[in-house]
């Protein structure tokens, strides 16, 4: 072999150890969120799982699943949630799950809260979001283009403020940091990917693990990692949750297909241990559970906080492996799991009936 000529056999081993080999029956690399969580489950101190509560629950979520007929098409029910099936939609996710992070607001006061004027009504938290995006389209801001994200002169600062401009006082939280999301992925798409996000999406093979080691080992800003105990934790939130989204928005179809779609986790968030608390599934400790009712910050990446994201993601495996040990043939995996617990858990808040706050971290990685 010639200096000029190519190692396939190393170039092999380099798709594989990213995960994305050729071929739709190569094996992609495990992203190693749920082996960490695993972790996080056995040397926490702070968090617990109660293995009743935890069954108790499993029976009660399928239970509700099964009656309100949930199911991936529930994504696209929502009126914010797009509802096309082609490169634009796709744009329109990578961008809503880009941003996807950190909503929650230090106001007591909800009409002071940061929110989204659209359609008549405010939307706050995640849909405030999604209905930014929905407005600067209709204004004929190319918001979800990527090549827009690098054009200094027209996507300037000022536009990205009024493009997540509020109807409240409050301003969106880290705006600059999403700001300097959009424009490395920008960057990263247009050096890496031609520009495209379906590109990217081609290069994973239709596999869901590749595609979000694909997200992490190139985008900074999707690379959630923490540590604990001397060992690295992957958390993937949003990575995981733009596979997720596709794959719920395209109905297991064209991008949204995956071979793998089932080796996602739960998205480790704030509002996914605050309902499965709420559930009897977790329980904290004393110190832990007063800073969480008094409100007061966790640090990002801190021993409590990697507590809870990992101990939330093993306990929506062990809820999803009770149900199917009781309905062997259910179609049920940890997404459906976590969309149906996130949409459970705002019901409560609109409903006024939450047992305890979510924990409060600023951070862009949820």
């Amino acid at each position: 072999m010639s200096d000029s000529e190519p190692d396939e056999e190393l170039l092999s081993l380099l798709r594989q150890s990213l995960g994305i080999s050729g071929g739709t029956s190569s094996k992609a690399q495990d992203t190693e969120v749920l082996q960490g969580a695993q972790h996080v489950y056995h040397n926490s101190i702070d968090v617990a799982l109660d293995t009743q509560g935890t069954k108790a629950a499993a029976a009660q979520i399928w239970s509700l699943m099964q009656a309100k007929s949930y199911n991936p098409k529930t994504w696209s029910e929502h009126s914010l949630h797009p509802k096309g099936k082609d490169e634009a939609t796709v744009n329109f996710i990578f961008l809503m799950d880009l941003l996807n992070f950190c909503f929650w607001s230090d106001s007591s006061d909800p009409r002071q809260r940061f929110a989204v004027g659209y359609q008549g009504q405010r939307w706050t938290g995640y849909w405030s979001l999604v209905a930014a995006i929905h407005r600067a389209l209709e204004e004929d801001i190319p918001i979800t283009t990527p090549s827009f994200w690098t054009n200094g002169t027209e996507c300037t600062d000022d536009l990205l403020r009024h493009v997540f401009r509020s109807a409240t006082p409050e301003l969106i939280p880290l705006l600059d940091e999403r700001m300097a999301c959009i424009r490395e992925a920008g960057r990263i798409l247009a050096e890496e990917f031609n520009g495209s996000v379906t590109y990217l999406i081609e290069q994973a093979k239709q596999s869901a693990t590749a595609l979000v080691n694909l997200l992490v080992i190139n985008f900074p800003c999707f690379k959630d990692i923490a540590t604990f105990e001397n060992r690295p934790i992957n958390f993937y939130k949003r990575a995981q949750i733009f596979v997720a989204d596709l794959w719920a928005c395209f109905e297991a179809q064209n991008y949204g297909y995956f071979h793998d779609i089932d080796a996602i986790t739960m998205f480790a968030d704030y509002r996914i241990p605050q309902m499965l608390h709420s559930l009897g599934c977790l329980r904290y400790s004393p110190p832990l559970e007063s800073r969480i009712r008094n409100l007061k910050e966790l640090e990002s990446g801190g021993s409590w906080e990697v507590q809870l994201r990992g101990c939330s993601i093993w306990c929506v495996e062990l809820i999803r492996k009770e149900i199917l040990r009781h309905h062997p043939k259910a179609e049920i995996n940890a997404i459906l799991i976590d969309f149906f617990l996130y949409d459970t858990m705002k019901e409560r808040e609109i409903e006024a009936v939450e047992t305890i706050p979510h924990h409060r971290t600023r951070s862009i990685w949820y």
